[in-house]
Formats: structure tokens, sequence, C-alpha cells
């Protein structure tokens, strides 16, 4: 849920007591063979024979004779991975297979960057594997390649499955002090001069071809998340004990479960996604490999992350795509439709303002657990030139009758790329969301509600990082929407095929401080470098300078109850992804 709370009480945890979640001890031999196949990279530089047995053999180079690939990287799995590594070391790119099938539609527009030294080949968008420049089987991964001469690496190859991912371990130093929290409303890095596990994360995908077009194809895609990232990505219903219960530093989640069918006969291909997945909108991702910098902005931290339901997206030509869907609105569970709790604190027929059993907020017996949890949709349009170099999406994204539960953010935006030579691009996005009907946190009477337990997000249903409630212009009302208002753009600058540079303004407004916790404007300015070592380990140094104008916003935690005393953060910071 890409919201982190600040004030009422809300920072993301999960429920009851539970077993604890296994750790990813699993990965850390893949990074460790990584790690290895590093001390090799001087020998194959200086292009010298073979020091000793497992050491590829110099006089195959695949990236000119893509034939002698398997003879380069070997028989074991070890020696597989290793070299693998070794092979990409100061690449820009994977070994290219002439034989291979053309990697998207010839009419198709051209790709619009390239990875590295992008996170991403076409313009993003989301809600649907992209159409008509998608193969099966088509990422480039380590562990798939050590996999390859094994009886399991043979079967996922065949039925065009593949098993990946990476580990992204950061660290800041920051003016902010308070341990953990200081650094909110900043993200992801919310604890300030500490190092972190961000994200640990195992894909398994099957990609449809969505090149050809003459046949249906299918696709899916299970994932796992293990890290401080969790508290972004949650959905309340979804092992939500982790943040909303216990308020863990590491927890899982699993923000993509879904399936997909591909129809390629209706106009240029219709993709039909059923699941969880990330909400449309946006220029930056909550997966670490998909975004410019380390730092998040605070457009994007404080707005919809996933949806649970049914996305269609329709490729009218190459240069128009219209997406339609239906879901149960933002960061929430199906579970909770009709799931109600009963109402500890009801209102007392004859009550008035100021006295026991007053309760208008929510009179009856019970309430719903999420009252935000309703059927919502989604409406966007997609335009891409010929050229490939100018993008512009229009979206509405989880659109119901707006009321105030979880996360339940009714969003109406756009975002924009534009390419603007061959080293320049920029990136926009702009959004209003709001919720309607948010209690008042001003009031006397709501605040006696949520004591009692007279609401569905109260402190006794949900200790930690609850969602914020409302700063209205009136302590006499009881409730009012809350809106919100983002402005970011990403300047890129890429010199060469490893490395890429970008500036980061951001303008962002929270009138009732319902999103960051404050009622007030900010303004964000970062610089980022993205260095590549090679396409599977990348390291992203910044600076980011962030301040509100009317009240101190940050060195706060609210679910200590230490209030924020700065106005002004400046945080040093810096990530390693190592992706196998």
């Amino acid at each position: 849920m890409r919201m982190m709370a600040v004030a009422s009480a809300r920072t993301e945890s999960v429920s009851p007591r539970r077993s604890k979640p296994k750790r990813v001890g699993a990965l850390l031999p893949f990074m460790l063979a990584g790690a290895g196949a590093a001390f090799c990279l001087s020998a194959r530089a200086a292009d010298g024979p073979a020091a000793a047995a497992g050491t590829p053999d110099q006089a195959c180079d695949p990236y000119k004779n893509f034939a002698c690939l398997d003879e380069y990287l070997g028989e074991g799995f070890w020696e597989r991975l290793a070299n693998y590594y070794v092979l990409e070391w100061g690449q820009s790119g994977a070994p290219v297979d002439p034989a291979a099938p053309a990697q998207r539609r010839e009419s198709w527009p051209v790709a619009a960057q390239t990875t590295p030294p992008m996170p991403f080949t076409e313009w993003p968008y989301g809600g649907t594997t992209a159409l008509g420049v998608t193969r099966p089987g088509s990422q480039d991964s380590p562990l798939m390649t050590a996999l390859g001469n094994t009886g399991v690496g043979n079967w996922l190859n065949e039925n065009h499955f593949q098993l990946y991912g990476w580990v992204d371990v950061g660290g800041n130093l920051s003016t902010s002090t308070v341990k953990p929290g200081g650094n909110a409303p900043a993200a992801y890095l919310y604890t300030p001069n500490t190092v972190q596990l961000d994200q640990a994360v195992l894909y398994l995908d099957r990609f449809p071809d969505t090149v050809q077009t003459d046949h249906i194809d299918w696709g899916m895609r299970l994932s796992v998340i293990y890290g401080e990232n969790y508290r972004y990505t949650t959905s309340y219903g979804l092992a939500s004990y982790q943040l909303l219960d216990e308020n863990k530093v590491n927890g899982y989640d699993f923000p993509m479960l879904y399936g997909e069918l591909f129809i390629p006969q209706v106009a240029q291909g219709l993709m039909l996604r059923l699941g969880r997945f990330i909400s449309l909108p946006d220029i930056e991702a909550q997966l670490a490999p998909n975004n410019y910098m380390y730092t998040h902005s605070m457009t994007y931290s404080f707005d919809n992350y996933t949806n649970t339901g049914l996305q269609s997206s329709l490729a009218i030509d190459q240069n128009w795509i219209v997406q339609l869907g239906i879901s149960v609105g933002s960061e929430a569970a199906f579970t909770h439709l009709h799931e109600t709790v009963g109402n500890p604190y009801p209102n007392v027929p004859g009550s008035e303002p100021g006295q026991v059993g007053y309760n208008p907020l929510y009179p009856y017996s019970s309430f719903k657990k999420d009252p935000g949890v309703m059927p919502s949709y989604t409406a966007c349009v997609r335009y891409n030139s010929d050229d490939g170099k100018t993008d512009i999406n229009v979206c509405a994204d989880a659109i119901n009758s707006g009321q105030y539960g979880y996360n339940n953010l009714q969003w109406y935006g756009l975002t924009f790329y534009r390419q603007l030579s061959e080293t320049w691009h920029v990136s926009f996005e702009a959004y209003h969301l709001f919720e309607d009907d948010v209690p008042n946190l001003l009031n006397p009477d709501v605040q006696t509600i949520y004591a009692e337990g007279g609401a569905p997000f109260a402190p006794r249903y949900m200790p930690y990082n609850a969602p914020n409630l409302a700063n209205c212009y009136s302590p006499t009302i009881l409730r009012c929407t809350a809106n919100a208002y983002g402005e970011v753009a990403y300047v890129s600058y890429s010199p060469d095929s490893l490395n890429n540079f970008s500036i980061r303004p951001e303008l962002y407004w929270d009138p009732q401080g319902q999103r960051t916790g404050t009622a007030t404007h900010y303004v964000n300015f970062a610089v980022g470098w993205q260095h590549w070592f090679s396409p599977q380990v990348e390291v992203r140094p910044e600076i980011a300078y962030y301040h509100s104008l009317n009240a101190p916003a940050f060195n706060g935690n609210s679910n200590a109850g230490i209030a924020p005393n700065k106005s002004t953060e400046w945080i040093a910071s810096a990530d390693v992804i190592w992706h196998f």
C-alpha cells in the first residue's frame, strides 16, 4: 500500500500472532556465487588463458559466437552461475541469439530505451504484459542460465516458465534522527542513518507471446517480496498482521499474483489479467529495478499501490491502447467485501454531541471491516507516437463512491514521457486523489469514538499504521473530503550504456494531512546516479532535499507518539541491486 502513515497510527505491520515467516536465506547462495564471480573479472578483462578448471575458455566469446555459450558456461550449476556473471560483467546486455525470433512486431514503435542504463525499455504502463513486444522466456536471468542443463531447467524452459529475482540492500545518512521512522514521509528508507534489506524478491513468470498474432496465449506471475519495503506494498487482509498488528521492520508480501490471457484476434491484441497486480498509473514502481533512483517521490509513495480484480488492455493499433478494469479497490481484499465487525460503541438514541454513546460516524451495532472495499472501476488511455519518442497515459484508477477506507483512493491523473535526444529524456506525472467522508482528527467526538473502538481502524483493531484521519477546516464537523495533489518529474541523462543520471523535482500538497500525517505543502529535489556494472549488478547513489512549507513534517514517529519537529531534511543514500 503506497501509504506510510504519520498521524493517528499508521506505519505498516499486520495481524495477531502467527508463526514467523521464513527468511530468504535461500537467496544468499546466488549472491555469494555472484560475488565470487566478481573476483574472476580481472582475468576475463585481461583476456588471458584459463587459469584453472571451471574458468571460462577465453577462446570462446558468446558475444561474437553465440553457439559457444554452453561451452563457455560449463556443466555444473554453480560453475554456470558464476561464469554467466563473469560473461556479462562490463556489458550492457546479454549475448544475442541470431536465431531468436523477432522481439517486437515490425509495425510497432521502436523501443523507447535500453536496459541498461534505463530501468525499462518500453515507456511504462501497468495492468498488462507489454503488448506487441513480449516473447516468452525473454528475461535475462543468471539463475535460469545456471539451470539450463538440468531437468528442472529444461522443464521450465520448455514450458516457458522463468524463475528469477534480485536482492536490494541500501543505506542512508540523514539530518533526521528519530529511529525508527524519522525520515518519513520520505520513502522507502523511512528510518534514518541505517543500513537495511530493502527487498529480496523472487518471481515465477510465464510471459504470453504478444508479438505473434495467430493463437491465443496465456501467462502468469507469482511474486514474493521480503524486507523493509513490504510496509509500502501491504494490502489489508493479505498477511497484513506483520504491519498492522506487529509493525515488523522486515516482512513479506505477495505484490503480484495473477494470470493473463492474450487474444491477438481482437483488434491488435486484447490482454485480460485476473488477480492482484500493480496499479496502472505512475512513472515509478514498487520493485527496485524498475526505478531511476533508490528513493521514491512522495507523489508515488502516497498513492494507489495494488488492485485486485480483472483488468483488460486492448491495443486498438500500434499507437493507442485502451484499458478498462474492475476491482475491489486499492490495497483491498475480496474477503472484506462483506466482512463486518461488532461495534462496541454504537450510537445511543437521543445522545447528543459530547455525551457517552454519541457515535454518528458508525451508529449501528456493526460496521464493515474495511468500508472502502467495493466494486471499483479503472479506465485508462495510452498514446505512443510512431517514432516511440512521446508517450502519454491518462487514467482514472479504482474509482468508486470514495468512502473512507484503508486506502480507498480515487486517483485521476496522467503520465508523460518524452525522449529529447539520444542521451536526454523526461518523465512527468501529475495527479489528484481523494477520499470522501474521512473522520475529522480535530473533532473531540471523533477522538472519543476512536478511543472507544467505535470505528473500523481504531487502535484496538489496528494498533499500528492505521490510515490517517483528516485535519478538516473546522473542528465542529465530523467528516470531510481529504485531497492530495502531486507533480513529479525525472530528467534523465545517459552518456553511455552503463550510466544514467537523474534529477527529480517534485511538488506535493496534502491539504488535510490524510496522506502524510501533516497538512502542508512539500518540496522535494533529488539527484541520483544509476551505474550498472553489468545487466545483473547496479548501484544507485543519490542525495535528496525535502522541505515542508507550513508545518514541521519530518523526524517524528506516529506509532511511538513522537510529533515531527523538522521542516527540512537532507538524505544521502545508496543501494546495490544484485539480480539472479
